[in-house]
């Protein structure tokens, strides 16, 4: 019985915390929908498509993508004709940088600092997106859509355009509570029957491949499994309860910008008609690759200041 009460509490502690950065965002967002500001922004990115192998209009389900989810970007993508390489490059980006507002949110309640999540996830979006196009010859051929259409109804005036982004917003904490709030019982359970310390002797190497403690195990495998918004309420839980230092749940961080709900954002790619196994690699092995540089780059910087205390 302590476990269900202490593992509620902390899920409603979990979910209180998060809508408070989901619900103004996503409401505030919805409503910038309709005005006259994403639409300026999109015209002024649009004349850098070309550097990223992108045609103009390409910006449409970046910008939505960013500012909303991946889902609309994906409606932005169906709305316009691409060819393979574009929609591939899309994906790319968009699997690195989405949902920005929310997601940044998030990575900052848990101490990781903004400019660390801004320069990880565009700088990796727009890397992939020109190493893509430079190495990639094919795919010019027109991408051919899933099964997929496009509908949305367009609000009427201000009020029903209020109206829309108070029941998105709502939705977001609603879906976020069913989750994180059962997600939060069941690693109390875990936690109670001393299992999450097993758990993560077993990824002990794992974890130390990447650069952090065991102790930060719960939290990839969460943000691996069910994405960085929710996976954050792991994640905060473990920095304030469990140890995970800063510098750890930092690391886990940039692995997770990298590759993150690995499943989901990987399989809602397929009625894009694009490859998705090249896709699931290229986010796997920039997760690696990019923690254990940068988690080499720390360990010597601490290494280099610690001599510097040391000698006098």
């Amino acid at each position: 019985m302590g476990t269900l009460k202490n593992g509620l509490l902390a899920g409603l502690k979990t979910t209180w915390t998060l809508s408070k950065v989901i619900f103004p965002i996503t409401l505030i967002v919805v409503i910038l929908q309709y005005t006259p500001v994403l639409p300026w922004i999109i015209d002024f990115i649009s004349p850098f498509m070309g550097l990223l192998g992108l045609r103009g209009e390409a910006a449409i389900p970046l910008v939505l993508g960013n500012a909303l989810n991946l889902y609309a970007g994906i409606a932005g993508i169906l709305s316009l004709e691409l060819t393979v390489k574009e929609v591939f490059i899309l994906a790319t980006m968009l699997s690195f940088s989405h949902n920005i507002f929310i997601e940044t949110g998030v990575a900052l309640r848990v101490g990781v600092k903004l400019w660390v999540v801004l320069v990880v996830r565009f700088g990796l979006a727009i890397l992939s997106a020109v190493i893509i196009n430079l190495v990639w010859q094919g795919g010019g051929e027109v991408a051919k859509y899933g099964a997929l259409k496009v509908s949305q109804q367009v609000p009427d005036g201000w009020g029903e355009i209020i109206l829309l982004g108070l029941q998105k917003a709502t939705f977001g904490v609603i879906q976020l509570a069913l989750i994180v709030i059962p997600l939060m019982v069941i690693i109390q359970f875990l936690k109670d029957r001393n299992y999450l310390q097993k758990f993560s002797e077993k990824l002990a190497p794992f974890t130390k491949v990447i650069g952090v403690q065991p102790n930060a195990s719960l939290t990839l495998v969460a943000g691996l499994t069910i994405g960085l918004a929710y996976g954050a309420g792991v994640m905060i839980q473990a920095v304030q309860e469990d140890g995970v230092s800063k510098k750890d749940a930092t690391l886990v961080f940039i692995f997770l910008v990298a590759c993150h709900a690995v499943v989901e954002d990987t399989l809602i790619f397929i009625p894009l008609g694009i490859p998705i196994w090249p896709l699931l690699l290229i986010r796997l092995i920039t997760a690696f690759v990019l923690t254990i540089v940068v988690a080499y780059v720390w360990r010597k910087a601490e290494q280099s200041k610690h001599k510097e205390v040391v000698v006098p």
